[in-house]
């Protein structure tokens, strides 16, 4: 960072770089109706500050989704690179994603993610600021690398109240 023009040493103090191998982020087990699985790999646990951004990986299963919802403040970026399935954006019409497709989701836009096929759906996931990790950890079962997918589960009773404490909204827009 010294050789930039615009650097200084307190400048490289603050500044964080990170290297997260596969399957090294903090992962969970999603309950029903996405099942699947949820990988934060950069998050409030290993960047430093109050969560600038949140990222990492999720798999839909097959025959299933992420039902619609929407966050408040935060902007999400998707990324798909294995599988098909579609994307409902504020109640239009399905779109459909595949490998190489990438959404962009401003503040407050409903979306629903879906999985209509026998194979799993792979996405990336950004959001900024973040705070989808607590969300994950909140509602999910810890997931280790290599771990079988346990049977469907049902969400938490209180998932309400855990959407509200984090970075979802409620109702209308």
């Amino acid at each position: 960072m010294a050789d930039h023009p615009d650097s200084t040493a307190d400048d490289a103090a603050e500044s964080v770089a990170l290297v997260v191998p596969p399957e090294a982020g903090k992962s969970w087990w999603q309950p029903e109706p996405a099942n699947g699985y949820a990988e934060v790999r950069v998050g409030r646990h290993n960047l430093p500050g109050e969560g600038r951004l949140s990222t990492g990986v999720q798999e839909i299963a097959p025959h299933s989704y992420i039902r619609e919802h929407f966050h408040p403040i935060e902007e999400e970026l998707l990324f798909f690179w294995e599988g098909e399935g579609a994307v409902v954006i504020d109640g239009g019409a399905e779109q459909r994603v595949g490998p190489g497709t990438t959404v962009y989701l401003g503040p407050g836009r409903r979306h629903k993610i879906v999985n209509d096929t026998d194979r799993p759906l792979k996405m990336m996931w950004t959001l900024l600021p973040g705070g989808l990790e607590t969300f994950f950890g909140a509602i999910g079962r810890p997931r280790a690398p290599g771990q079988p997918a346990p049977a469907p589960f049902p969400r938490p009773e209180d998932v309400e109240r855990i959407e509200a404490e984090t970075v979802f909204g409620r109702g209308e827009r």
